[in-house]
């Protein structure tokens, strides 16, 4: 590191969410905490933008589901501005009929079978147990095996104990299902193809599976182990912009400095430890301790450099499954459409075009062959029913993630990226026939596009795959999974490490509490 270097505790690398939580919980600890990131605003993924002239949405992320009551309330967020527009929001499974299907807390809504009513809510009432059991192991740095580490050991009779406490029924059957394809665990407890379909996209919703692949109950589980479970889906006022301003607020407020437009090109390295960075400016900063958000790839391959690794170890990062298959469409709206069989409070909810699981399953087929769906799976919101600063006076904006989308296809994207906006639009036709004439304006964003815009490599929203192979204590990769890496000074705060992706704030906050306990 260059002398007179200006010297902080502790770097964070990237302005994510996760980043903002790592870097408040740090220096609410009396450290002295910089925050660097590249773009010319906070926040990462959870962004909100302007896409057509004053239409605005969530950038990547368009809900917000995984972040604890308790982080929230740790850091303030409210008094920094956090409003909710809407919480609870219901999903509803569109049919081409009119006929769809509501689900929610509550249970079940539409035209059902009256013996999915019944198997519904005993599917939730498992899930809410499975959940209690399962939520804290998200909260807390992931045991390490093969150690004689008595930290490790409790932390695995704690995760053991609570699986136990679950009794002999509820115990067998987590162990029976966690590791099956969701189609054959959904064929096992109901009827409705429109149910399935619904639970099914809920599973593979930002995954390289389908929903015939090994595994896919896991990654349900995972969702339903979030705090409040499924259903608990809220928008915040002005998009997930407003939460990342909020966390920047808190940020600040406890002493740490955040810097944009500090794209940092190197961590920098001295007697085998990491001691600062190089910002693409040149400026050299030193710190004690450096913690990126940014994804394993770029951390280690890119920003750190194989040289400082055990070749083992590199191979296994370069192995790491970070490919995105999701894109995001947004749709500024002259006007609301109509969806035939739906209420203005139906319309409010997340939207899902899932008929069935093989429908999904199809979807999918297409993806194994670099190709997107000829009839992709949806998940649908129109925030400006609650939220009415994000588009002009009686206009909307429409929010779409389409699922198998990849990242390559044969032809290339620049001579498809039209016809499959054009493809969005059409599916969503069929359920409201006037869209097409509202739409105003579109943007794709392809997993290529998010790469690029959010410096994420692949693309992929949780930085790495998902998957019973790369999650808890193997997450991203053994050698870096609780947070602490192979180069002591150097720790990991982002989506690619325990407990993953989405907008929740526990890796940066279970990072912080590692970091700290390192140091002490």
């Amino acid at each position: 590191m260059a002398v007179g270097a200006r010297r902080y505790d502790c770097i964070v690398v990237g302005g994510g969410h996760n980043g903002l939580v790592c870097a408040t919980y740090l220096a609410r600890s009396g450290r002295s905490v910089l925050v660097l990131e590249a773009r010319e605003r906070e926040g990462g993924a959870a962004t909100t933008h302007e896409f057509a002239p004053g239409f605005r949405v969530s950038a990547c992320a368009h809900l917000l589901h995984l972040m604890p009551a308790d982080v929230m309330s740790e850091l303030g967020l409210a008094a920094h501005g956090l409003q909710l527009a809407a919480q609870q929001l219901p999903s509803v499974a569109l049919s081409a009929d009119g006929q769809h299907l509501r689900l929610g807390a509550a249970g079940l809504a539409g035209g059902a079978p009256a013996a999915d009513l019944a198997a519904y809510a005993e599917w939730q009432r498992l899930l809410g147990r499975l959940a209690a059991a399962l939520h804290p192991a998200l909260t807390e740095p992931p045991p390490r095996l093969g150690t004689d580490a008595w930290s490790d050991r409790t932390a695995l009779l704690r995760l053991g104990w609570r699986i136990r406490r679950l009794g002999r029924r509820d115990m067998r059957e987590l162990l029976r299902i966690a590791g099956m394809c969701v189609y054959d665990l959904l064929a096992e407890r109901f009827e409705s193809p429109l149910l399935k379909g619904a639970l099914a996209l809920d599973a593979v919703l930002g995954t390289n599976l389908g929903p015939r692949s090994p595994g896919t109950v896991f990654s349900l589980l995972y969702r339903a182990a979030a705090p409040g479970g499924a259903e608990n889906l809220a928008l915040p006022r002005g998009g997930l912009g407003a939460l990342t301003a909020a966390l920047s607020g808190a940020a600040r407020a406890a002493g740490a400095e955040v810097r944009t437009r500090a794209a940092v090109t190197r961590i920098t390295v001295s007697d085998d430890r990491a001691c600062g960075v190089v910002l693409a400016s040149g400026e050299p900063l030193a710190a004690d301790v450096v913690i990126s958000s940014a994804d394993p790839k770029t951390t280690f391959l890119d920003l750190l450099g194989s040289e400082h690794l055990d070749a083992g170890f590199v191979r296994r990062v370069a192995q790491l499954r970070s490919r995105g298959l999701a894109a995001k469409v947004h749709l500024a709206l002259e006007r609301l459409p109509e969806f035939p069989g739906l209420d203005g409070a139906a319309l409010r909810g997340r939207l899902l075009v899932a008929p069935s699981p093989d429908y999904v399953e199809r979807a999918f087929n297409h993806a194994k062959y670099a190709e997107y769906s000829a009839a992709p799976v949806l998940e649908i919101t129109l925030p400006t029913l609650a939220d009415d600063t994000l588009a002009p006076s009686g206009k909307h904006v429409m929010s779409v993630i389409a699922q198998y989308v990849p990242y390559e296809i044969a032809g290339g994207w620049p001579e498809q990226r039209e016809r499959f906006k054009e493809l969005v639009i059409r599916t969503l036709a069929a359920y409201a026939p006037q869209l097409p004439d509202c739409v105003s304006a579109a943007e794709l964003l392809l997993p290529r596009d998010i790469e690029r815009e959010f410096r994420i490599v692949g693309g992929h929203w949780h930085h790495a795959e998902l998957a019973l192979d790369q999650f808890f204590m193997v997450r991203p990769v053994p050698g870096a999974s609780q947070y602490q890496t192979p180069l002591p000074g150097l720790f990991l705060c982002g989506a690619g490490c325990h407990p993953g992706g989405g907008v929740m704030g526990l890796a940066g906050r279970n990072a912080a509490r590692r970091v700290l306990a390192e140091a002490a």
